[in-house]
């Protein structure tokens, strides 16, 4: 096989095992996603709590990243705390070693079925039940995962360098006469572990990587743990690419990560030499020869040293948790005064992290941040009404009023992106129902914001050409815009209770009463106009104004509306 055959097909072998990975860990989401969110809102009171949790997590679903994403779409919804978010993040630390022990056991030291199992999962996604088709989806994820690290074998062994003088030699180079290495190599290979890391994006990938090179012989235990030690700080950048768009909490527990990780890379630098030895001697009690020794022995070494490093790790740490807390926040300030003025998103990331039904708690509190934007928004009206025609305080006003509505429009845009990708991910038909709601409600949303920038300029355009309101049109807009005012109130509830409890009555009510007493206006405005009581500009002016306002109260019911077509499902957990 030539240098570049051989290229492709490791390559190859890897993306078949990443795919597989990604493919039964989504699957693992999809079936028990909605009940993975409330253990997390539930199971955080406090760090040792948050720590276990983490752990189970991640042992279920497999992926570190995955409970990463949740950690910070919670801290972001306001369900855990940094504190807490850190603690789960130590636990994801070690939830993540279950992966080296699945591969060491059913990929190296015993080699199940493949192909029996993707064709158990094929045939269960041809049965008509949504559950079975999950646990479908995970069989066929599960043996594609063990397809891809017998792919991942059979090319190294075609290698041979077990048995390349060559390669032996530049390995025993790194390697003292007592049999281990130096401080120097120690460094050059936990280097090489971070760097591979990063470009690969997975430290899963590299742990079965490097414990296939050790079951061959091709490295030995030292340099293969040096490796590992450099994987578990390179797993910490993709968490801080994904929140280099995110916002200040995304931020902040990336941030976390990677500071809980160069810690005890750190301190683990510091005493790597006598805790491999203390490695060593366990799996030799475990399974009769020393990693030093077998090459058979070294994935059992390698899976002890990454579990206990990590649970040492959050043992140690777990007390330092107020210390990192206060780190992170120093790292990434706060928002400055009068941010809110600006475009940001609170609750998700403006780059989506490929996260599937965890992700429908930091779209459901974005919608509702959305809302609440619109309703201030909403309370420059009245005030403009009151201020003086071109004093400072109303061109401020304006002014703001118009960056509103641009924020409306981006947030609409990168809330509907985010919908629209975690759609794409594959969800649940209940959380595809959500999906779909939620899309009607920041279009609606938007519209609200336009109908409060027309309203801003309908006052704009009555002042520039000097048209006053009589006493009573004043009143009776003031009476119109509590109305629109109690119906945006009502809908801001029902935007923040789980959707599945909306009750629409009241959101009808508040709707009625804005249509009744637009009624009222409209049949007082024709003989107060026929009368000769104000003037036909007057008229004009004051009638686009009540006209905005019961618009304004259509696209409001349109969102509880939205809500209650939503509500019907079988699962009682989901928002």
């Amino acid at each position: 096989m030539s240098a570049f055959s051989l290229c492709v097909t490791l390559l190859g072998a890897l993306a078949l095992f990443l795919f597989g990975m990604t493919y039964m860990s989504e699957a693992l989401q999809r079936a028990a996603g909605k009940n993975l969110r409330h253990i997390l809102a539930r199971c955080t009171s406090n760090s040792f709590k948050a720590i276990l949790t983490g752990t189970f997590i991640t042992s279920v679903i497999q992926s570190s990243s995955a409970t990463t994403v949740m950690v910070v779409s919670f801290v972001n919804a306001g369900l855990l705390n940094l504190r807490n978010a850190i603690g789960l993040i130590l636990g994801a630390n070690i939830g993540t070693t279950v992966t080296s022990w699945i591969v060491t056991f059913l990929g190296i030291k015993y080699s199940i079925p493949t192909l029996p199992i993707i064709g158990l999962g094929f045939l269960l996604m041809m049965y008509k039940g949504k559950k079975v088709n999950q646990w479908g989806e995970f069989f066929i994820g599960f043996g594609l995962l063990f397809l891809g690290l017998d792919f991942l074998q059979n090319s190294i062994k075609s290698l041979d360098l077990a048995n390349n003088a060559t390669f032996i030699s530049y390995i025993q180079s790194f390697v003292s006469g007592s049999g281990s290495i130096g401080f120097g190599s120690l460094l050059l290979f936990f280097l090489i572990g971070t760097v591979l890391t990063v470009i690969l994006q997975s430290s899963s990938a590299m742990m079965a990587l490097t414990i296939v090179l050790c079951a061959q012989n091709i490295i030995p235990f030292e340099i293969a743990a040096a490796l590992v030690l450099g994987e578990n700080l390179g797993t910490t950048v993709t968490a801080n690419i994904a929140a280099a768009v995110g916002n200040i909490a995304a931020k902040r527990a990336a941030r976390a990560h990677f500071i809980i990780n160069v810690i005890s890379a750190f301190l683990m630098l510091i005493f790597f030499f006598p805790f491999v030895h203390g490695i060593a001697l366990l799996t030799e009690m475990m399974e009769g020869s020393s990693p030093y020794v077998a090459a058979t022995s070294i994935p059992i070494a390698l899976c002890l040293f990454h579990t206990i490093y990590n649970i040492l790790k959050a043992l140690l740490l777990v007390w330092f948790i107020p210390q990192i807390e206060k780190a992170t926040k120093y790292l990434v300030a706060g928002a400055k005064d009068g941010e809110d003025e600006g475009f940001r998103l609170r609750y998700i990331e403006g780059g989506y992290i490929k996260m599937g039904e965890l992700a429908l708690e930091s779209a459901k509190n974005e919608v509702h941040s959305f809302g609440e934007r619109m309703v201030r928004m909403f309370e420059f009206i009245p005030t403009l009404m009151t201020l003086t025609y071109k004093e400072k305080e109303y061109d401020n006003l304006l002014k703001r009023t118009q960056n509103y509505e641009q924020i409306s429009d981006r947030m609409e845009i990168e809330i509907a992106n985010y919908l629209s990708q975690m759609s794409a991910a594959g969800v649940t038909p209940e959380t595809s129902r959500r999906i779909t709601g939620m899309l009607s409600i920041i279009d609606n949303l938007e519209s609200i914001g336009d109908q409060n920038f027309q309203l801003a300029k309908q006052i704009e355009n009555k002042n520039e050409n000097n048209i006053e309101f009589t006493p009573e049109m004043n009143a009776n807009l003031n009476h119109m815009i509590d109305l629109v005012r109690s119906a945006l109130n009502v809908m801001l509830k029902n935007l923040e209770k789980p959707y599945r409890t909306v009750d629409i009555a009241e959101a009808l009510a508040a709707e009625n009463a804005i249509n009744e007493y637009r009624d009222k206006l409209r049949s007082k405005h024709l003989d107060d106009i026929n009368s000769g009581k104000y003037t036909y500009q007057q008229g004009i002016a004051y009638s686009g104004m009540y006209a905005l306002l019961e618009k304004l109260g259509d696209h409001i019911i349109n969102i509880s509306e939205a809500l209650v077509n939503t509500k019907v499902t079988a699962d009682a957990n989901i928002i």
